[in-house]
Order: C-alpha cells, then sequence, then structure tokens
C-alpha cells in the first residue's frame, strides 16, 4: 500500500493523529481507504507513545503496514503523574501547531480522548484547520470523559461509534448534520479477521510463562484510572491476587502512559518477583491484527480497556470490567462490570468462563465502517465557525417570526434525504 504523495490542488490532504497503539488499531482500515482513494491525499503523524522504544516502536508497525509517516512528535514528559500529563499536552500543542503549519491539511482526524489527541485538536482549532472526530459522543470515567467532550467541542464533523453518541453530540450542541456515520471502524478489522492459532503469536514476545491456546487463557489489561490517582497499586494488586487464586493461564499487556501507570507496572514487577507465577505471561504490543486475533480466542478479558467493551464483543468475549474506567460506556451482555475487590474480581472471572462465549455484537460497528468515513471525508465542505446549534435555531424561529429570517450561518449543505443523525454532506 502506498500514499498518494504527488501534490495536486484537487486533492484533499487528510492529517490522521496517531497518539498510542489503541488509536492505530482502530485507524488502520480507516487510513487504507483514505489512502485507496484519488481524490484523497493521506498524512499521517505519529506522536505519544507510538515513537517511545518502551512501547516497542508502534509506529515501526505503521510503516511496516506500508504508511508513510509524515512526522514524528514527542511530547510525553517522564513522570507519569497528573503535572506531566498537563505538561505533556502543552508541549503537544507547541509540536503540532509546527507540524500543521508545515502539512497544511484540509481536514485533521483524531479519534478518541487521549491528552495527546486533545493537543491536536487545540492546535489545529486555532490554527483554523477542519477537524473531524470519531468516537465523539460517548460516556466512560477518568480524565478521558473531559478530553472526549472538549474534542467533539473543537471538532466541526463528528464519526461516533453508537446511535446513543450521535444523540449525546446533538444534545451537546453539535449540527445533525454534522454528524456523518455512526460506527467504530475496528469493527471493520473484527469483521474481515481470519481467525488462526495464535500459541506462537502469543509465546515469541515478551516474557514469563508459555500459554498453551487449547487451554482457556485470559487477556488482561489494566490502565490507571487519572481521577483516582494514587489508588491505582492497590487496585492492580487486587486484580493479580484474584487472578492468582483462579490461576488460569494469562496474557497481560503493559499499561498506557497515563499518570499513575509506573505504579501499576512496579505493582506487577513485585507481584512478579513475589509469587514467580506459573500462569503469567507479560507482553508490550501487539499489531492490530494479531491484539484481535488475541482478543477473539481469549476465554476471558479481564481489566479495563475500552476494547474489552467494544472490539470484545464482536467476538463475544466474555468480559470482566474491573473499576470506574469505563463507567458510564454502553456495554453489550458480555460485559460484567465489578468494582476492583480480590474476591468481586474473582467471582465474577469464574462466572463469565462458566458462561462462555456470547453471541457476536454490533453494538459498536456494522464492520463497514472505514468506507463510509473517507467517503464523507471526500465530499465534506470544510468550515471554520462553530455555533452552539440549538441557539441558532431558536434564533432562526423567533426571526422567522418576527419576518426578519437570516439564512443559516453553517457552511454545510443539505442532507440528501439521509436521516438527520447520519448524513454525508456534499462540497
Amino acid at each position: 500500500m502506498s500514499n498518494h504523495s504527488e501534490t495536486n490542488g484537487a486533492r484533499r490532504k487528510i492529517c490522521v493523529v496517531l497518539v498510542d497503539r489503541a488509536n492505530y488499531g482502530r485507524l488502520k482500515p480507516v487510513m487504507q481507504s483514505i489512502a485507496s482513494r484519488p481524490e484523497l491525499d493521506l498524512q499521517v503523524l505519529a506522536a505519544g507513545t507510538m515513537v517511545l522504544e518502551r512501547f516497542d516502536l508502534p509506529v515501526r508497525v505503521v510503516e511496516q503496514d506500508g504508511f508513510k509517516i509524515s512526522g514524528q512528535i514527542y511530547v510525553e514528559l517522564e513522570g507519569s503523574n497528573p503535572t506531566t500529563m498537563a505538561k505533556s499536552l502543552g508541549f503537544g500543542v507547541v509540536e503540532f501547531a509546527s507540524e500543521f503549519r508545515r502539512l497544511d491539511p484540509d481536514v485533521v482526524l483524531i479519534i478518541g480522548d487521549r491528552y495527546e489527541a486533545l493537543a491536536a485538536t487545540m492546535a489545529a482549532a486555532y490554527m483554523n484547520l477542519c477537524i473531524a472526530h470519531i468516537q465523539g459522543g460517548e460516556v466512560s470515567g477518568s480524565i478521558d470523559e473531559s478530553a472526549r467532550h472538549a474534542i467533539s467541542k473543537f471538532a466541526h464533523f463528528h464519526f461516533p461509534s453508537t446511535q446513543r453518541a450521535a444523540d449525546y453530540l446533538i444534545r451537546m450542541g453539535e449540527k445533525p448534520e454534522t454528524i456523518l456515520t455512526i460506527g467504530c471502524p475496528s469493527s471493520d478489522i473484527a469483521r474481515t479477521l481470519e481467525r488462526r492459532d495464535c500459541q506462537d503469536l502469543i509465546n515469541s514476545k515478551g516474557s514469563g510463562a508459555s500459554i498453551d491456546i487449547n487451554n482457556p487463557y485470559a487477556l488482561v489489561i489494566f490502565h490507571p484510572t487519572t481521577t483516582e490517582y494514587g489508588g491505582e497499586a492497590k487496585q492492580m494488586e487486587s486484580l493479580l491476587t484474584a487472578l492468582h487464586a483462579v490461576g488460569m493461564p494469562t496474557l497481560l499487556m503493559w499499561p498506557n502512559i497515563d499518570a499513575g501507570s509506573d505504579h501499576v507496572s512496579k505493582t506487577i514487577r513485585r507481584f512478579r518477583d513475589k509469587h514467580n507465577p506459573t500462569w503469567l505471561r507479560t507482553l508490550i504490543n501487539l499489531m492490530p491484527e494479531d491484539y484481535l486475533q488475541v482478543l477473539a480466542n481469549a476465554t476471558c478479558a479481564i481489566g479495563n480497556s475500552s476494547s474489552f467493551v467494544r472490539d470484545a464483543g464482536f467476538f463475544g468475549t466474555p468480559v470482566v470490567l474491573v473499576g470506574n474506567r469505563q463507567e458510564g460506556r454502553e456495554t453489550d451482555q458480555h460485559v460484567t462490570p465489578v468494582a476492583p475487590e480480590v474476591e468481586k474480581i474473582e467471582q465474577a472471572i469464574l462466572d463469565q468462563v462458566a458462561k462462555g462465549r456470547y453471541p457476536a455484537s454490533e453494538l459498536y460497528g456494522d464492520g463497514f465502517v472505514s468506507d463510509r468515513i473517507a467517503e464523507s471525508l471526500s465530499h465534506l465542505n470544510p468550515y471554520v465557525q462553530k455555533r452552539l446549534d440549538y441557539i441558532y435555531r431558536e434564533n432562526e424561529a423567533a426571526d422567522s417570526f418576527s419576518g426578519d429570517a437570516k439564512p443559516s450561518p453553517t457552511e454545510t449543505e443539505p442532507t440528501n434525504g439521509k436521516s438527520k443523525a447520519c448524513v454525508s454532506l456534499e462540497s
């Protein structure tokens, strides 16, 4: 695969911002769809943990997949505490502004709720660049809740993952006509994933016990909840104690870089040194398809990753969702939420394993999302000035009543007869 690199004024430059491994896992099919369209020019900015050695340099996976990296940004301060997160966000605004000035994109495509993504969004907004946001309108715990809504308020166009999220965006004052399509693009990878034996995949990387996939195994990811900073070590200790009691072979992936991640990592190392668990294997990073392969084949997924809410549902993988990081997210029947307490986690794991697999869920997408996103990016009409939609509707109604009607200030076109919460705008 190759990006369209030739300069042509008729081609719209779409700058995709990648800030961590999960970002890329969900954006990869969108990037493929963008790169396949001759009217679009794909730009890729890698930042955050994508470019860090201790996270196994996920940017190399992007390059191996055939994408050209337009720029790499280093913004992460060491410390993994609230202060370093805030300062990293500030550095991010500065660095993204420089890259956006150099690349001069027509549309900046952002996904999710990371603080690095918020930095890119703030820089783009103050540079009068059009912003499109994937996964807006959702509810969750941690500071991610606030960051996600802030990105949505800066964004000019939206690609929410569910109908409820689309409705919430409208209630936040976003114009229905700017909600272009609904669904999470990671469902596209899940739909086309060829299920295979992942024995070698699991055991060829990382360290610890070997995992026999012919027997039940658990996949564990536990990130810190930044709004509960200081309590993550105890929560991780409770999770590990419960896993030790269950004794199921377990693949544990290291946490992200959020405030408190060092505490989580130290807890894992202390536990490993003290108990020498013969059931535990740890791993830093996997390619998107490889990660979904492991998730699809897992007997149970345990922890607080958003992928357990979204992607696990596509495969019917049972989930034990620990703690408050994903509090408020829409979940299907495969998810059992529990408090970060040893007995509750242990019992939930045993119950989910006993129940077995669930029916596949399309709550977060039907597997045909990426092409719809790329199509919308081809035809949307970029604009700069945002408005609270309900205020303008009230003003228009008042003007109409007084006989002094004015045209809407929006820069978008009519909705082509599509439902007002799922439209594609023509330029």
